[in-house]
């Protein structure tokens, strides 16, 4: 049966009109493509020697126009409207790699907030106590010191720490300090000031979801560690 006596709706167009592009193969989506066929050929033959000639999708799309002129079929305007779309693939494609590149800032694990951070304390010869602040999509909006100094209840208030929070307009944050010493265990001041920052976050809605101690090459991680 030839293409034109294909009843309407066996047709390509009618077919991704009635069930979707996804449905259809390859060639059918050629044959979209192409709109018409050649002098005794249709636009179904023209699309499936195609994909025999250069056997998958990814030769194809790697065609120069030279090569794909010397297949019998193929005018200067089809090979335009092929090289067109898969253009827009690729720069779809690219779209997408970028985005997730965009990501790069979004908290997965206390080591992604460590490989974040670490370059901005690690040579401080004294405790540096930051807040990293997330939104609600996990993705780190702010980054800020708020004291100098050994951590003890004097240095580090909930008042300091949650206005940070609160100006970013946070979801949730995460306390980081930084142990000179190189020594990433946590002290009795650490566990005390952790457990009175999770408190406050409580009261106001903002959830201290983890507390990094940071060295030049190693961290702890009291959510890890299960003390949060």
């Amino acid at each position: 049966m030839s293409f034109q006596q294909l009843p309407n709706e066996e047709k390509p167009r009618e077919r991704l009109l009635k069930y979707g592009p996804e449905t259809l193969s390859i060639t059918e989506l050629l044959a979209i493509i192409f709109g018409r066929g050649v002098k005794g050929e249709s636009v179904i033959d023209v699309s499936q020697k195609l994909i025999s000639r250069f056997s998958s999708l990814e030769i194809l799309s790697q065609a120069s126009v030279e090569d794909l002129k010397k297949f019998k079929g193929l005018g200067i305007a089809k090979i335009c409207q092929l090289k067109a779309c898969f253009e827009i693939a690729r720069r779809l494609n690219f779209s997408e790699k970028k985005s997730k590149k965009k990501n790069k800032n979004q908290f997965v694990s206390p080591k992604d907030i460590f490989n974040q951070i670490r370059g901005k304390i690690i040579n401080y010869n004294k405790e540096h106590f930051l807040v990293v602040c997330l939104n609600n999509r996990n993705e780190i909006i702010a980054v800020e010191i708020i004291s100098v100094g050994t951590l003890n209840n004097s240095l580090v208030h909930p008042r300091e720490t949650f206005e940070v929070a609160i100006k970013h307009h946070s979801a949730q944050i995460i306390i980081c300090h930084n142990h000179p010493s190189g020594d990433v265990t946590p002290s009795e001041d650490d566990l005390i000031i952790t457990k009175k920052l999770i408190q406050a976050g409580k009261i106001i809605d903002i959830e201290v979801i983890d507390h990094l101690i940071i060295s030049k090459t190693d961290y702890f991680s009291f959510a890890q560690a299960k003390l949060i």
